[in-house]
């Protein structure tokens, strides 16, 4: 709607994980090579937690951008509130295994031979599990667990990578057994004051922004209403752009954030 009268291609504030608008802050960034290093280095397992609304399924779409299809076979779970036996046939739907079979058993011996045909294609198989604070069966979180006994002598058949909110440390850490298998761990916070101006930009100049459109004390106020939470930066910064291209503005200003917070109650 007001892509145009602020020189814009396309809307830089949405709420959807486009890799394109992945942020390569200090904290974004070294999770994403923690991830890598799980990956990479065969560490079985690894954990990315963060607060709500703080980028992490972007960062997993970009994540998953920098492995080469033709090395890595990806299985990405969106909805896991599922029960055990629904959960692990899902897994293999999503690996594209045909008929992985309508028993426990069988479902297991298709995602086996799946992972061993991979290794011996020099493939590697990547589990992620997305919002896996949502899974409520604590069954599942044993079938997470029992798909890291997937392995050789030297090295496990497939990576897992569990993504969610905070309180998915509570919920592994109920389960010993797949705590203890959790080798890499990072946690997502909010931007700071400056990283939150220089993730608008970002966004802003991905879309095509070539001038300034929030001034600095935009900018500063946006960080305080949003607390540095991505997708409430992206709330407020929207509306505000929308507000301005309706009163025909030439740049956002303090009052113009202030309204829009207060419409949004945030």
């Amino acid at each position: 709607m007001y892509e145009q009268y602020w020189g814009l291609s396309m809307l830089p504030f949405q709420n959807v994980p486009d890799p394109n608008f992945y942020f390569p802050s200090e904290m974004h960034q070294q999770a994403l090579k923690q991830l890598l290093y799980a990956v990479e280095q065969g560490k079985g397992a690894g954990m990315l937690t963060g607060e709500i609304g703080c980028g992490k399924t972007t960062l997993i779409r970009a994540f998953m951008n920098h492995l080469p299809e033709t090395k890595y076979d990806i299985a990405l779970i969106t909805h896991p509130d599922l029960p055990r036996d629904d959960f692990l046939q899902e897994i293999n739907n999503q690996f594209g295994i045909k008929e992985p079979g309508r028993t426990r058993g069988r479902a297991w011996k298709a995602l086996t031979s799946h992972c061993s045909e991979n290794l011996a294609a020099g493939v590697e198989t990547i589990l992620i599990v997305d919002e896996a604070q949502a899974i409520r069966d604590n069954d599942v979180f044993e079938e997470l667990r029992q798909s890291l006994n997937l392995q050789l002598n030297e090295r496990f058949l497939m990576t897992l990578i569990l993504v969610g909110q905070s309180e998915l440390i509570d919920r592994v850490g109920r389960n010993r057994q797949l705590d203890q298998r959790i080798a890499i761990r990072y946690h997502m916070g909010p931007l700071d004051p400056m990283e939150t101006q220089k993730y608008m930009q970002h966004r802003l100049q991905v879309t095509g922004g070539k001038r300034e459109i929030f001034s600095p004390e935009a900018f500063q106020l946006i960080w305080q209403y949003s607390r540095g939470i991505p997708r409430s930066i992206n709330n407020v910064a929207d509306l505000c752009l929308l507000h301005g291209f309706e009163t025909k503005r030439s740049i956002i200003d303090g009052p113009m954030v202030r309204k829009a917070a207060s419409e949004l109650s945030v």
